[in-house]
């Protein structure tokens, strides 16, 4: 198969550039040809704002930049990641045009929420939902601190739902859980066109002996990431809290230098190989997000290893650790909550362990390489099928 992969990279490398390039690494060693469209964020400062906000709404230089390409290689199927904001939707006009399926992958709320992340004041939220102009995201600045940026995007989501854009120009959307599918529905999108398929983790990083008898955060430290909670959890625990090791950077470092006792030790951002390791050796990882998050990649690297996680029971966290059986639930942003299930996991040892070798038999069934390249062929057929010009 042909399959031309599609994404605008952001500045700071994250999860939806990591996706991209474990799929383009999957297609390739399965046998697939597969070429690449990219644009990256970093040639942002080169184009001005009244030329960014225009084509963030409808980009001519992309259209005909992927027109070309799409004449040239002629692929079986087109898969983008991320069109916000060089590429746009008029990258979904080029395909069209030359007759070519579209797979579109839902790795943010980008469509439903100006901010992307249906965060607001580190907390979930939902306000723009409720408006057919996304009006509450510009009042608060949702993007970027910016009432100009958000302005922006919304005027793309006001003008491409008109426009009816996604629904009639994309065949098949991939959201990566059940929850972000549910999300997408009562947003608008045709929900026999979505389906899920989750992130994978490759390579398969095997299982660790989890000896070193600490507990282990791995993320970004910010606010909506429920660092302040993790923190304040481990205050309460006092000095029978277990050995904490904190790996991430973010706006919140220095504060959490200031607050964090001598159980907790900040490690700083640390590379992919050394978080894994990390991973091997911990009793457990703490999941503390306050926001939906749209899979948490951290969660299945976890269960790769066999390690269980105590995580927010919220969104995505809510559905892919399933409580008492691969981790624990806590409510979201209570601390003393949160103490409670740390101290109930360290105090019961087989328990803990018994969780780890179930979280590992949910990797082996659902977030390996194998399994993640037979859902794409399954997607990139209902593509082929033509599933969405059927039925717009």
């Amino acid at each position: 198969m042909r399959v031309l992969l599609v994404h605008n990279h952001y500045r700071q490398h994250g999860g939806e550039d990591v996706a991209f390039a474990a799929e383009s690494r999957l297609l390739r060693r399965h046998g697939h040809e597969v070429i690449e469209y990219r644009e990256h964020n970093d040639s942002v400062e080169r184009v001005g704002r009244a030329r960014l906000a225009a084509d963030t709404i409808w980009s001519r230089a992309a259209h005909r930049r992927l027109g070309s390409v799409l004449r040239r290689v002629r692929p079986d199927v087109v898969h983008f990641h991320n069109t916000f904001p060089l590429i746009s939707p008029s990258a979904y006009a080029a395909c069209r045009g030359a007759g070519v399926p579209v797979v579109q992958t839902l790795a943010n709320y980008r469509l439903l929420c100006p901010g992307a992340n249906f965060v607001r004041g580190g907390r979930p939220c939902e306000a723009c939902t409720q408006h057919a102009v996304p009006w509450p995201g510009v009042l608060h600045r949702c993007y970027r601190g910016s009432a100009a940026a958000t302005a922006t995007v919304a005027s793309m989501l006001v003008v491409h739902r008109a426009a009816r854009t996604w629904t009639r120009m994309v065949d098949v959307f991939v959201a990566p859980t059940e929850f972000a599918r549910r999300k997408f529905v009562d947003g608008g999108l045709p929900g026999e066109r979505i389906r899920v398929k989750p992130n994978f983790v490759d390579p398969d990083p095997g299982t660790g002996g989890h000896g070193g008898g600490y507990a282990l955060f791995a993320g970004r430290l910010s606010h909506e990431k429920g660092v302040e909670t993790l923190v304040d959890a481990w205050a309460r625990l006092g000095d029978a809290a277990p050995p904490l090791k904190v790996v991430g950077a973010g706006p919140l470092a220095p504060a959490l230098a200031a607050r964090a006792g001598p159980r907790v030790e900040l490690l700083g951002w640390r590379p992919r190989d050394e978080v894994l390791a990390l991973m091997k050796d911990a009793a457990v990882l703490v999941f503390p997000s306050n926001c939906y998050e749209s899979f948490g990649l951290a969660l299945a690297e976890a269960f790769a290893t066999g390690l269980p996680v105590i995580a927010s029971r919220l969104g995505a966290m809510a559905e892919l650790v399933e409580h008492e059986r691969t981790g624990l639930h806590f409510a979201p942003g209570d601390a003393a909550d949160l103490a409670t299930q740390v101290a109930r996991a360290f105090g019961d040892p087989p328990a803990l362990s018994a969780m780890g070798r179930a979280a590992r038999a949910v990797f082996e069934a659902r977030f390996t390489a194998d399994r993640n390249h037979a859902l794409l062929l399954e997607i990139y057929d209902a593509a082929a099928r033509g599933e969405a010009r059927r039925g717009a």
